[in-house]
Order: structure tokens, then C-alpha cells, then sequence
């Protein structure tokens, strides 16, 4: 589905600073190629997800389906263009729990729509900013449809309902029962506590840091580049992933 989506935004991708150099963009991989190596995929990841699960192949066919809607359509429709976005990443988590056979909380699912669509609007952010007006409308023709003020408005939304969202998840997670030599070091009143709130403070600090990264230094437009180069926020998630092993398989049961 990317090799599709820069195949379509090839001419509008040639706008931009760093997408321009993408190799679809530049011509190095041709059209014929492009088309032969996405069908292919698609053809065995389908397959793969039949054997896995029935239950699999159909969230990958809905997946797909979605993704083609978003590329040929939705991409340039304002605000249906971010929830195509937060529902293929929800649709990435119904396609794990399958795998794994493990109850979803509807608090997870709703943290990972809440936190995609803060992502998605923060890219827009950022893409209005650095682009320009006239040139970003001309990479992406829904951001001449997308005020300014409203864009602020939704990514500060977004990050608040983030935020909640995970904070309830955390909350409504099952109580862990500790080992034994913890216990002893800890009062009556946290013998069974609701460990992973623990991890609300790096995940509020994460959410900050991103917003100032956006709002700051204008660098949302990419949001996998952003987490790789600003390290205050890639330590961060290292932090979470860390305590998130921690709780769960050191300090509790």
C-alpha cells in the first residue's frame, strides 16, 4: 500500500523537500515494477494471513480495502484523510490480538486511535508550516481546506485525548499481584496496585515533547524521523518500553 500511495503522489511528491527523492519519485523504479512488487505482496500477505487465520485475513482484507479508499479518495477529503489514517492503525491491532488470541481492551484500541489521529493532524501541522501555503496545498490539496486554527485545535485535542485514553487503559488493567520480596518494602495500601499507571508520567512527557516539537521546531511532517533523530523523545520511549517489561515481567508475578 506505500508503493501504491507514492505511485499516485508521484507528481505531488516531486513538491516536497524529501519526498522528492524517493525512489518512485525520481523515476528509478518504474511504474510496471512498482505495480508487479504491490500485487505481489498483497497477494502474499493474504495468503499468509489464510494459513495464519480466517479471522486475519479478513481484518488484512478490510485493511487493504481501506488503504485503496484512503489513496484513490480519502487522502483528499478533509478530515476523513486523518481517520482513514487512526483506522488501518486500529486495524493493525485487531490483526495482533488475532494472532496472539488475546482479549483488546477498548481502551487500548481507543489510545491507538486517539494517539494515530494526534500524529496524523501533527503531520499536517507541520507540513502547512514547512512547506508553505502554496506549495503544501499543491503536495496535498485538502491542506488548503484545513485552517490553521483548527489544525491547532485538533492536535492540542488529540494529545489531551491521548493522554486520557491511556491513562484509563492503564487504570482499567488488570491488578498484577507482586512478588513477595516486593511486598515487604511496600505499605498495605499498595499490596495490589494498578502498576502500569506508573508509566503515565513518561507517556504525558512523550506527548509534550512532541507537541513542542511541532509547534517549536515545525518537525511533525514526519513522524518515524522525528522519533529516531530528537532523543529526549526516542529516550522516552525507550523508558516506557523498559518499565513496561519491568512491571510486567520483573516486578509482578
Amino acid at each position: 500500500m506505500y508503493l501504491i500511495n507514492d505511485l499516485v503522489d508521484r507528481s505531488r511528491d516531486q513538491l516536497h523537500f524529501s519526498k522528492k527523492l524517493r525512489p518512485i519519485s525520481t523515476g528509478k523504479l518504474s511504474t510496471k515494477l512498482v505495480l508487479f512488487l504491490a500485487a505481489f505482496l498483497v497477494a502474499l500477505s493474504l495468503t499468509s494471513a489464510y494459513y495464519v487465520s480466517s479471522y486475519l485475513f479478513y481484518i488484512i482484507l478490510i485493511y487493504l480495502l481501506v488503504q485503496l479508499l484512503y489513496n484513490f479518495w480519502l487522502k483528499n477529503i478533509i478530515i476523513l484523510d486523518v481517520l482513514a489514517i487512526a483506522i488501518a492503525f486500529m486495524l493493525r491491532i485487531f490483526a495482533g490480538s488475532v494472532v496472539v488470541i488475546t482479549p483488546l481492551s477498548a481502551w487500548l484500541i481507543l489510545t491507538t486511535m486517539m494517539l494515530a489521529l494526534f500524529l496524523g493532524i501533527g503531520k499536517r501541522r507541520s507540513e502547512l508550516t514547512l512547506l508553505g501555503d502554496k506549495t503544501a496545498t499543491q503536495h496535498r490539496g485538502t491542506l488548503l481546506s484545513y485552517p490553521v486554527p483548527l489544525l491547532d485545535g485538533l492536535v492540542f485535542m488529540m494529545a489531551t485525548a491521548t493522554l486520557i485514553t491511556y491513562s484509563l487503559f492503564t487504570f482499567n488493567s488488570p491488578e498484577l499481584s507482586q512478588r513477595e520480596f516486593v511486598t515487604t518494602f511496600l505499605p498495605r495500601t499498595l499490596s495490589s496496585p494498578k502498576l502500569l499507571m506508573a508509566t503515565i508520567p513518561i507517556v504525558a512527557y512523550g506527548i509534550f515533547r512532541y507537541l513542542y516539537l511541532i509547534f517549536e521546531k515545525s518537525e511533525g511532517e514526519s513522524p518515524e524521523k522525528v522519533l529516531i533523530t530528537d532523543r529526549p523523545l526516542f529516550l522516552s520511549v525507550v523508558v516506557w518500553v523498559v518499565s513496561i517489561i519491568f512491571l510486567l515481567y520483573f516486578f509482578a508475578l
